[in-house]
């Protein structure tokens, strides 16, 4: 996937819009700090959930960490698959490992996400 078309937060998670659909993942810096993942926790399709609250986790050898939903509305999809194998997160986390599709019920919510260089230059200041 076009890193360029993505929508980046603080929590490290990308967002990739198409019309009222969001498809929703985290960053490979966020899979790098975690290190080796063991399991995930993924909503419910047909939920609902919140721009900024926790929608799931994912846990590794070290940590647990949230999922927070960067856009409010409806979980349309999950990906499945990513319950029994973790690896497309840390392989491919900005495409076979997205983890779910929200339809959007507010556009707006996406006007202060950074675009990839603001969240390359995000992570950098986060390294040191």
């Amino acid at each position: 996937m076009d890193q360029s078309n993505l929508k980046f937060t603080k929590t490290h998670e990308w967002v990739s819009v198409d019309g009222e659909v969001a498809t929703v993942g985290i960053t490979d810096f966020a899979v790098n700090q975690l290190t080796d993942l063991v399991f995930i926790e993924l909503p419910e399709v047909g939920s609902t959930c919140e721009a900024g609250k926790v929608f799931g986790e994912v846990e590794s050898v070290k940590a647990v960490s949230d999922l927070y939903s960067p856009v409010s509305g409806e979980i349309a999809e999950v990906n499945a698959a990513l319950v029994d194998d973790q690896a497309p997160l840390s392989d491919d986390p900005f495409g076979a490992g997205w983890i779910t599709k929200v339809k959007m019920s507010n556009l707006s919510e996406l006007d202060p996400f950074m675009n990839a260089d603001a969240y390359q230059k995000f992570c950098e200041s986060e390294a040191h």
